[in-house]
């Protein structure tokens, strides 16, 4: 995500789930080095891609883009995820409208990554956990929501008037 925003590491990596001041900081100085390694290419989404980030965000890039292309709206979870969404969405903006943000993480990258994708995430734990722990939150809220829209009354069905009394 540094690479895509073209933005410092330190601004962007945090502790995860549960490094120390220490472990940080190697992070960072790992960060910066392939950051480094790279800075031709600083702000290229897909070199970005192909360079610097995991098989993981490689899939999840293309699972976003395939859904967007479908027409399914696709939930993101946590850190990884977003950085995903934000290469897809640099790569086709418009997949950003097929894109449904589950929850709001603890690092502060992952606040920096939803405001730059100007995404309003469903829940706003301070979740640090992984492993799909937000989305596995955000899936009932979203067939409540879902429940709800199919099978409520309009205000035109329930009588009610359109202007406050």
């Amino acid at each position: 995500s540094c690479s895509v925003l073209e933005c410092a590491a330190p601004l962007l990596v945090g502790p995860g789930i549960g490094l120390n001041a220490e472990g940080i900081e190697h992070k960072t100085r790992v960060i910066e080095r392939a950051l480094a390694l790279h800075a031709e290419q600083a702000g290229d989404p897909l070199h970005s891609l192909f360079c610097l980030g995991g098989f993981e965000i490689a899939a999840l890039t293309g699972a976003y883009l395939a859904c967007a292309q479908e027409g399914i709206v696709a939930l993101v979870d946590g850190f990884i995820c977003s950085v995903a969404a934000l290469v897809a969405v640099r790569l086709n903006p418009s997949c950003r409208n097929w894109l449904l943000f589950g929850h709001r993480g603890a690092e502060p990258g992952h606040r920096h990554l939803l405001e730059t994708l100007q995404a309003e995430p469903l829940l706003d734990l301070g979740l640090r956990l992984g492993e799909g722990s937000g989305a596995a939150l955000a899936v009932p809220l979203v067939r409540l929501a879902c429940e709800l829209h199919n099978g409520m009354a309009t205000f035109a069905e329930a009588a009610v008037a359109d202007r406050p009394a």
